[in-house]
């Protein structure tokens, strides 16, 4: 009986086929060890661009387009990751983008630095439910201790209020190619800003790119901007200046339309083909005269005003421009008032727009149609100057993200000091509060609080300092109580951040350290990853070859 037992076990047993064959399946500690890994060098593409001496990344795509960039969210949206675990960190840069606009280089960074601290304590078997508790209490504190420290300025006080506004968008161009100019572009930014209305819609901020010339030719128009459209023969007969202008906004196409391929019309006789072709140039001019008859000087249209409407409106003083965009029209009506109107029949003095002043003006080698001192102007214009094309995309986008943090500071008028300052004081306050804790959080949030002051340290990389030494005064000022001292770059220093008005609106800290432990705490919950196979081996599925130039079937 018993040998018979014993042969039974040594029988070879089925095996279990649960997933398809191919199938990749990692799990356990390994597996969360390489997840980390994986963000560490995700981490690494960006670490050398926080900061104002931080250095920029030259991305080309699969296009053979170029970027030349340093923002964070930018970046990360370039680099195809196909790694699942890291693609949390790209999502996490693009939300902060979204949320705040700046910062997207400090959430990965975080992010990153969150769990190296936390990978020893993964490899010594601490349970990663642990570890994710810890890592949820330690951001608790660290948003009460952000609240409580914060500075609030007060609104009714406008001059004020105007300065902070100034410093944050300051310190949000600092890090960024054009922090030559921040002065320059912080008061545009502030202004740009402050023209809109109480919701601050972005999209009624138009900017437009016009290479040649320098940064500080760039100008703000109060109003609306928009590039000379195509224009037809008879175009430069047209006035291109006007004051208290009257502006017919249309969707209609003026011009003589191409019969239908099919179309067929039967006249058997030459008198009756000419009343057809009359009775379609007749539609067209009564379209133009009831316009005239508006009282309209300036009539834009997003469809295309043909060469006889072109003529016809020059031949009476009036300025025509057909292919309008549909955004730049739509900022035209917002700001001049008025409606776009589908037909001419109801085409009164009420649907028109107004505006003080149009001219149409050379800026570079480009031509612009510029409406100024319109009377609900809750939009804006920048028109940027520059030389490479890069270099003005650059600029574009490190002045959205000095727009998004004035509007975050209008809503949320609360500020912290930036330059690491606010890190350090948290790092701090985590030390200080893990002490007060018995067993593994204790060690946890410790780690937490070391992971705080990558942001000085990298500050401190990037610039080419020594961090070992700057942190050690760091430390020492901050445990005198001295809270808002961080790096100060240009002496290779330390300094009172809040003093020297590197001001950040704490909703960009918050946002950043939220968005961080939300990542890490999911890459930590991640202990298995399967990942089925591509359909057709390795090889993506290629289309079947269609029949070539004279090629036999």
């Amino acid at each position: 009986m018993q040998a018979a037992s014993n042969r039974q076990s040594q029988l070879p047993q089925p095996q279990i086929i649960l997933l398809k064959e191919g199938t990749d399946t990692s799990q356990g500690k390994p597996q969360l060890v390489s997840n980390i890994n994986a963000c560490q060098s995700i981490v690494d593409a960006v670490r050398t661009t926080l900061g104002p001496r931080g250095m920029d990344k030259l991305i080309v795509d699969s296009k053979g387009k170029a970027t030349i960039s340093n923002d964070g969210a930018t970046i990360m949206k370039l680099l195809d990751i196909v790694h699942p675990a890291a693609k949390t960190l790209v999502d996490i840069a693009k939300s902060q983008d979204a949320e705040v606009g700046d910062g997207t280089t400090s959430v990965v960074l975080l992010a990153g630095e969150f769990l190296k601290q936390l990978k020893p304590f993964v490899e010594e078997g601490v349970h990663p439910r642990i570890i994710i508790k810890a890592v949820r209490k330690a951001l608790n504190l660290c948003v009460t201790q952000i609240n409580e420290l914060a500075f609030k300025i007060e609104k009714h006080d406008n001059e004020k209020h105007r300065a902070l506004l100034e410093k944050c968008a300051a310190t949000a161009l600092n890090s960024k190619l054009i922090h030559q100019q921040k002065e320059f572009f912080s008061k545009m930014v502030v202004d740009s800003v402050t023209t809109l209305d109480a919701l601050l819609p972005l999209n009624m901020i138009g900017i437009k790119k016009v290479t040649g010339g320098a940064l500080e030719d760039s100008m703000l128009v109060e109003g609306v901007a928009f590039k000379k459209t195509f224009a037809y023969a008879g175009f430069e007969m047209q006035p291109k200046s006007y004051d208290n202008v009257k502006i017919a906004l249309l969707n209609i196409e003026l011009e003589l339309k191409a019969e239908r391929d099919n179309a067929e019309v039967r006249v058997d006789n030459v008198a009756e083909y000419q009343k057809v072709v009359d009775a379609e140039w007749q539609i067209l001019y009564d379209k133009m005269a009831k316009i005239h008859q508006s009282g309209a000087q300036v009539v834009l249209s997003k469809l295309p005003i043909g060469d006889v409407a072109t003529q016809y409106f020059a031949d009476r003083d009036m300025f025509c421009a057909g292919r309008v965009p549909d955004e730049d029209l739509k900022r035209t009506q917002k700001a001049c008032g008025g409606a776009v109107m589908t037909t001419v029949q109801d085409i009164s003095d009420k649907v028109l727009g107004r505006c003080a002043h149009f001219e149409e003006r050379q800026i570079g080698s480009e031509r612009f149609n510029l409406f100024q001192g319109c009377p609900n102007a809750k939009t804006c214009t920048i028109i940027l100057r520059g030389g490479a094309e890069q270099f003005l995309e650059e600029t574009e986008r490190s002045l959205h993200d000095a727009i998004m943090i004035v509007r975050r500071t209008i809503r949320n008028d609360s500020v912290v000091a930036g330059g690491g300052a606010i890190e350090m004081e948290l790092s701090k306050m985590l030390r200080n509060h893990s002490r007060t804790i018995a067993g593994k959080e204790q060690l946890l949030i410790g780690a937490m609080a070391k992971a705080l002051e990558v942001i000085p340290r990298q500050l401190c990389d990037n610039a080419g300092f020594d961090a070992t030494n700057i942190l050690n005064k760091l430390r020492q000022k901050h445990a005198q109580g001295c809270q808002w001292y961080g790096v100060d770059i240009m002496k290779e220093h330390i300094a009172d951040n809040f003093e020297a008005f590197v001001w950040e609106p704490s909703v960009i800290k918050i946002n950043a350290l939220t968005a961080a432990c939300e990542a890490t705490c999911m890459i930590l919950s991640v202990d298995e990853t399967i990942k089925s196979p591509r359909a057709g081996g390795d090889q993506p599925v290629q289309p079947p070859m269609g029949r070539g130039m004279g090629r036999p079937f």
